[in-house]
C-alpha cells in the first residue's frame, strides 16, 4: 500500500470518485469490490468512495448505465463522468489498468498519441466498447486501457471492462472464446490487444458498418 500511496501522491492531479455498484444477491465479489475501492481511498485523500446498491437506488444506477454488479465507475472532479466502467473485480493483471485509469481520470487526459487522440476526437457517433477479460490474461489490460483512453478523450464513447468469468451469460452471448475480446455497439467484434492505430481502426470500421474480422 505504501507504494500506491507514493504513486498517487506523485501522479494524481485532482479528486477522483470511485462509485461502486453492488446488489443484495448473486454477487459473489460485491464485498471485495467495495473493500478494494476503500483500500485505494486509504492510499490517497484525493480518492473518495461511494457505494450504491442497485437494488435500492435504481435512479443512480440508471444515470450511469449500470445494469449489473459488481461495477465501478471512475468519476473525476465534480462527478465528471468519463464513461470509464469496470464490471467485475479488477483483479490480477487488471489491477494495473485500474490504477492507471484512476490516474488518467484525475487529470482528464489519456495517454494516447497525438495522432490517436485526433482520430478518437473525430468520432461523431455513439460508441459502446465492451472489453471481455479474465484476471490471468496478461494482454487484457492493454486492451482495457485503450478502450478507456478512448472514452476519456471523447464523451460519445463509453468503455466497459467485463470480467468474463463473473458474467458467464454475457460471455456466452458474445461467444467469448479467447480474451481480450472487444464488442462494439453490441454487434461488431474483434480479438486481441492491438496496437493503438489498429485498435482505433477497428472502432472506425465498426462505425462504418464493416463486417467484423475473423477471430477465433
Amino acid at each position: 500500500m505504501k507504494t500506491l500511496e507514493n504513486i498517487f501522491k506523485e501522479k494524481l492531479k485532482g479528486p477522483v470518485i470511485l462509485m461502486v455498484f453492488v446488489k443484495d444477491n448473486d454477487c459473489e465479489y460485491c464485498g471485495e469490490e467495495a473493500e478494494l475501492a476503500k483500500e485505494l481511498s486509504n492510499a490517497s485523500p484525493q480518492i473518495k468512495v461511494e457505494v450504491v446498491n442497485i437494488d435500492h437506488d435504481e435512479k443512480t444506477a440508471a444515470k450511469f448505465g449500470i445494469d449489473k454488479a459488481p461495477a465501478v465507475v471512475i468519476l473525476g472532479d465534480g462527478y465528471k463522468d468519463y464513461h470509464v466502467r469496470y464490471f467485475g473485480l479488477p483483479a490480477g493483471h487488471e489491477f494495473s489498468a485500474f490504477i492507471d485509469d484512476i490516474i488518467d481520470v484525475s487529470s482528464g487526459k489519456s495517454r494516447l498519441s497525438p495522432a490517436g487522440r485526433a482520430r478518437v476526437k473525430a468520432i461523431d457517433k455513439p460508441v459502446h466498447i465492451e472489453v471481455y477479460v479474465t484476471p490471468t490474461c496478461p494482454y487484457c489490460p492493454r486492451a482495457v486501457r485503450m478502450a478507456h483512453e478512448m472514452a476519456i478523450e471523447n464523451p460519445l464513447i463509453t468503455s466497459d471492462m467485463v470480467e468474463a468469468m463473473e458474467f458467464p451469460d454475457l460471455a456466452d452471448k458474445y461467444a467469448v472464446m479467447s480474451v481480450p475480446k472487444m464488442i462494439v455497439n453490441e454487434s461488431y467484434h474483434f480479438v486481441g490487444a492491438l496496437p493503438e492505430p489498429q485498435f482505433i481502426e477497428q472502432i472506425e470500421l465498426a462505425l462504418k458498418g464493416a463486417p467484423p474480422p475473423e477471430d477465433e
